[in-house]
């Protein structure tokens, strides 16, 4: 794989992947080739730039007594900003890659291709600033929060617009990264096989109560009952 694809490889799995998996088995081939470039290199000849679940799906057909198939590659020669707009447009629109994986692409690129100019990026994309800023953003969460999500593929853009404004204030920050941390540790212990994921919907919830002071009850005046206009009498609910 290129080093900066768009995609964590370690996150893809016999189930993220079946739909492929058996699409390919029941078509005798992938549909489509991955692009890869020519490498320089000891052990490789190319590296990926799209196809990363393509390689998985058909490494584990050849895995699983299924030897016939072929990884399919077209090469391309093409330098690391034109790796990077392809890799993005080919998932652009793909459910199966997370917006967390995509943000902190986004992150990389704008740094690394365009001087830290989002206007010149989002220019290059074909995406407003407003869109990228949003995944600009995301990929700013706190370690802390992503921590907390069972893993990064359940962070959603949405996620850190929600998040943004208790995390601009200290106190609310303070508490949303406390109970942060406490739900981290849940999903650490569940990983270690004692006990259950806190799924994405409950963490949100959790983090976004933690943030949002208690308001204190408003004082309800009872009726006061007198004997006479000189008795200060006596209140009553």
């Amino acid at each position: 794989m290129w080093d900066r694809h768009n995609r964590d490889y370690a996150l893809l799995t016999e189930d993220n992947c079946r739909d492929l998996i058996d699409g390919i088995r029941s078509q005798g081939q992938q549909e489509f080739p991955a692009i890869v470039r020519p490498v320089d290199d000891e052990d490789y000849d190319f590296e990926v730039i799209c196809g990363a679940r393509r390689h998985f799906a058909v490494s584990w057909l050849r895995a699983n007594n299924y030897t016939q198939f072929k990884y399919l590659i077209e090469a391309r020669q093409m330098s690391d900003e034109e790796a990077f707009r392809l890799a993005d447009i080919e998932n652009r629109d793909r459910e199966d890659i997370s917006d967390y994986e995509r943000a902190l692409d986004y992150a990389d690129a704008v740094a690394r291709y365009y001087g830290g100019k989002q206007k010149a990026m989002a220019e290059r994309l074909e995406v407003s600033q407003p869109w990228l800023s949003r995944y600009l953003q995301l990929a700013k969460l706190p370690q802390a929060i992503v921590e907390a999500f069972p893993n990064i593929r359940e962070i959603r853009e949405r996620n850190a617009r929600e998040l943004k404004p208790l995390l601009a204030q200290p106190d609310t920050s303070r508490a949303v990264l406390e109970e942060a941390g406490a739900i981290g540790r849940e999903q650490d212990r569940a990983r270690a096989g004692r006990g259950s994921f806190v799924d994405a919907a409950t963490v949100m919830r959790r983090l976004t109560r933690a943030g949002k002071p208690v308001q204190p009850k408003p004082e309800v005046e009872g009726k006061t009952y007198r004997r006479s206009t000189h008795d200060k009498g006596i209140c009553g609910g």
